[in-house]
């Protein structure tokens, strides 16, 4: 199918916006890119900005709750932005979209970024954050029993690892994971997904390469399942799992790949794949139908799985 026709009006319009392909500048630059894009704002919600102490320090975190105050759960969010991109502000409407929707807690969390902070930082701050919203529950409002993590591209990918530790771990308890086109897989840029749609899109090969160049130490942190999710061995007992995929996205065959591992290991997921869409169309979800529809999708089956519907 081809590009939808509101993808691809949107592209034409941040391409005149300043959008290049990230591959080709700095690590500032792309900063500066990013924080330049402005999106228009979520709805109403109670917020509020902490700093939580983790074990290397503090990580910022910012709390979103409903204005009625009635919580079915919890949920930490993790942005995406490739490990080196990304901000609280920049997933503010869509974390303030999620609140208000599902009616629930979620805790975003500003997790260290490469180069400056390689990995595995960024999993070290989302396993602390995790455990510190699941500790601090009944005063973020929601039952402690009734936590899940969601994330989008790279946040996508931290939470997924984030559900697996804790299931390793036998703590906290995750009831659901949202994984909105998640990064799979470290290890090779060469999927059919990946040279269909090698240019020309929101996210392009070179610039998956660039940001993995950024992320990892050295080859055989590639190989690392906190790394590359397919890398994983034992998928067995993780809790029940949405990942959504867009058809003109370089990474929606390893998002799809990584669904069907979780469902041989015998979890329950379901994988929507979006026709016509781009990577990051949920969070441009102010300008797209398809991205409404699939933020819909998420918020549903989120507040089903933390009600215990599912």
């Amino acid at each position: 199918m081809s590009l939808d026709p509101q993808a691809k009006t949107l592209l034409d319009y941040l391409e005149q916006s300043g959008l290049r392909d990230i591959s080709t500048g700095s690590v500032q630059e792309a900063r500066e890119s990013s924080a330049n894009r402005k999106l228009p704002p979520g709805p109403p919600a109670r917020v509020e900005d902490r700093n939580i102490d983790v074990p290397h320090g503090t990580v910022p975190v910012r709390i979103y709750r409903p204005l009625s105050g009635d919580c079915v759960g919890g949920v930490v969010y993790f942005h995406g932005g490739g490990f080196v991109l990304g901000s609280l502000d920049g997933h503010d409407a869509v974390c303030r979209q999620i609140s208000v929707d599902a009616a629930c807690t979620v805790v975003s969390v500003d997790y260290r970024l490469a180069p400056e902070h390689k990995f595995p930082a960024a999993v070290d701050d989302c396993v602390a954050a995790t455990r510190w919203v699941h500790a601090h529950a009944l005063e973020l409002g929601f039952d402690r029993d009734r936590l899940a993590v969601a994330g989008d591209s790279a946040g996508a990918t931290l939470a997924a690892v984030v559900a697996q530790l804790a299931k390793a771990a036998r703590t906290p308890p995750i009831v659901f994971q949202l994984l909105i086109y998640p990064v799979a897989d470290l290890r090779s840029f060469e999927t059919p997904s990946y040279i269909e749609n090698a240019t020309g899109l929101f996210l392009t090969r070179d610039g998956m390469r660039w940001f993995a160049d950024h992320y990892v130490r050295d080859d055989r942190d590639r190989h690392d399942p906190r790394c590359s999710l397919l890398a994983s061995s034992d998928l067995a007992g993780l809790p029940p799992a949405l990942i959504i995929t867009a058809e003109h996205d370089p990474l929606r065959d390893e998002g799809e790949a990584y669904g069907e591992l979780l469902r041989r290991a015998g979890n329950h997921v379901t994988t929507s794949r979006y026709p016509g869409m781009i990577h990051a169309f949920v969070s441009l979800y102010a300008f797209l139908d398809a991205g409404r529809t699939a933020l819909r999708e998420c918020t549903t089956t989120l507040a089903a799985a933390l009600r215990g519907d599912r």
